[in-house]
């Protein structure tokens, strides 16, 4: 019978002390090689992916507050002397409205002498029209602070202070609340066949103009309350745009009340100055609104990006 020889102890014997930790060492330099080369392309990657995330915040926050630029009443939008709040009066819709230059005498016209004559006849309505409703304003023929009574901001010189209200204005003006809106008619004018409504006011403050301010084009605009644009700093810190609305319309431009709605735009500037203002005094008459936005990212030596944006609202009233 053959014996089974056993292998020795030195041929089944593991990794001694010294070779594990010549391992784990051998190991530890090439990992540390390795990050050496990819830690910049990873650095790099993060630093474009956070300088397009700003790019995108900032475009969409710009695009956001040109949009409502552009359906401001003409001459209402106001900047602060810091330039980190704008204002302006958001328009609803607008129309042509009759008056008695128009010659009919079968539909209420809008007045101009008579402050008892409360009611007057739109046409030339648009399909936004649809969306004007009481607690709405008038405003006819706005040309802005320094101007009055054609400026729409003075609306509680007027003596109403705010829409919806039941108070007649008692004062020149150039705004005025709405009761109510009929629903829309065919009605036979000149000759002709028009789609017309019945606006119905508080009150008439045009007749009260000691010079009727009358629209060259008989156009009125339906205005649905202020809007802001303001920079305010976060709990944590940051900087941050927010955009409010639903509040009174107040003569002088003041920052919005806390509890006005109000929904973020963007967050992580640089700065608050600077971000609204005028290129210069020629700029600001005819509507050319400069909008400067800068970002900062959150990540350890962070991107910065700065939008820069010139919008144009109509100011012919």
């Amino acid at each position: 019978m053959r014996t089974r020889r056993l292998p020795s102890p030195r041929a089944s014997r593991g990794f001694t002390l010294v070779e594990a930790v010549m391992t784990i060492a051998i190991i530890g330099i090439v990992a540390g090689m390795v990050a050496v080369f990819i830690r910049v392309p990873i650095l790099s990657y993060r630093d474009t992916a956070d300088r397009a995330e700003l790019t995108d915040q900032a475009d969409l926050a710009l695009r956001r507050v040109a949009r409502d630029i552009r359906l401001a009443l003409p001459n209402s939008v106001r900047v602060s002397a810091a330039g980190d709040h704008l204002e302006l009066l958001q328009t609803r819709s607008g129309a042509r409205y009759l008056s008695a230059q128009d010659g009919v005498t079968t539909v209420p016209v809008l007045s101009f002498d008579s402050a008892a004559a409360t009611s007057f006849t739109a046409i030339g309505m648009p399909d936004s029209f649809n969306q004007v409703r009481a607690g709405d304003y008038v405003v006819v023929y706005n040309l802005g602070p320094g101007f009055e009574p054609a400026n729409a901001y003075g609306l509680a010189g007027t003596g109403v202070a705010q829409c919806p209200s039941s108070a007649a204005a008692s004062a020149a003006g150039n705004i005025a609340c709405i009761n109510a809106v009929s629903a829309a008619t065919i009605q036979q004018i000149g000759g002709q066949d028009f789609q017309t409504r019945t606006i119905t006011m508080a009150g008439n403050p045009f007749a009260s103009q000691d010079v009727p301010l009358v629209s060259p084009l008989q156009r009125f605009q339906v205005v649905s309350g202020p809007v802001s644009f303001f920079c305010a700093q976060n709990t944590d810190g940051r900087l941050a745009l927010w955009r409010a609305w639903g509040y009174a319309i107040n003569v002088n431009q003041t920052m919005p009340p806390g509890t006005a709605p109000r929904a973020l735009v963007a967050t992580g500037l640089t700065t608050c100055n600077g971000i609204f203002g005028y290129g210069s005094a020629a700029s600001q008459r005819t509507g050319l609104v400069r909008l400067t936005l800068e970002l900062r990212g959150r990540a350890d030596n962070p991107a910065t990006v700065r939008l820069v944006h010139q919008v144009h609202v109509d100011n012919t009233p």
